[in-house]
């Protein structure tokens, strides 16, 4: 299964610079993520991954240069017009961020009670759904700590999908698991992008992952503090000009960087 790709611009990065005071941690990043993109931010450690997603997702403004959801600058946008955009992204973060007092149907039912007027009869039949997707049925009333890691990580992007996104942020999806576990949430991952047209953005240094997903990429290099290397990252294992990228990616299918 190979992701859906279109030619709509969904996310366009423009002359981004990320920076933690004086500390420039990427500069002159320029990118686009279409819809139906699986698009992988991948690198070497300390290379500003997560950083970049933060960016992406509206938790920390650039030093320098525009996100474009669409032809809207989100940090040059109206409060009100950020909210808006933000209702359309889902996030799963890498722990899966669940409430552990809180059943699985809870955690998911959040974004639902917060954003919508649905009523509470409404709201379990879209629980019972969005967990259901994620092979979760049957598992509405268990409390995080009763199911595995792996299981988690997918409660966790049920409850991302709860509104319905257009585009799902991954911040390492497979740390932690098992490989046939990583296995399953890549599938998993593709089968989302297919059925429901998601665009995707996934931060990840696993090999495995990047092949079996991604149809796009950007590779963030700490030294030169810039994109080094942007495509398909199964043309880049054997194309890129870079031989970091080169380097990278051809430590063998599924193995890791020290990231």
């Amino acid at each position: 299964m190979k992701p859906v790709e279109t030619s709509e611009v969904k996310i366009r990065v423009s002359d981004l610079t990320m920076a933690y005071g004086d500390f420039v941690v990427m500069r002159d990043l320029n990118f686009t993520i279409n819809r139906g993109d699986v698009f992988i931010i991948m690198g070497g450690s300390g290379c500003g991954k997560s950083t970049l997603m933060r960016h992406l997702i509206g938790l920390k403004a650039p030093a320098q240069g525009k996100v474009y959801y669409g032809d809207v600058s989100f940090w040059e946008a109206a409060p009100e017009a950020q909210d808006r955009i933000m209702r359309e992204i889902g996030v799963l973060y890498q722990n899966g961020a669940l409430w552990s007092s809180m059943t699985l149907a809870e955690n998911v039912s959040l974004p639902l009670e917060q954003y919508t007027d649905l009523h509470h009869s409404e709201i379990r039949e879209l629980v019972s759904l969005k967990l259901s997707l994620v092979g979760l049925a049957g598992f509405e009333e268990f409390y995080p700590s009763e199911i595995s890691g792996g299981m988690r990580k997918r409660a966790g992007l049920a409850r991302a999908m709860a509104l319905d996104p257009d585009i799902l942020f991954f911040d390492e999806p497979s740390a932690g698991l098992d490989p046939l576990s990583a296995k399953r949430l890549d599938d998993l991952i593709l089968e989302l992008n297919h059925s429901l047209n998601a665009t995707i953005v996934v931060v990840t240094h696993e090999l495995a992952s990047i092949f079996a997903i991604g149809n796009h990429s950007v590779f963030l290099d700490p030294d030169t503090r810039t994109i080094i290397g942007e495509g398909d990252p199964k043309t880049l294992r054997e194309e890129a000009a870079d031989p970091k990228v080169r380097d990278f990616l051809t430590r063998g299918e599924g193995g890791k960087s020290d990231d």
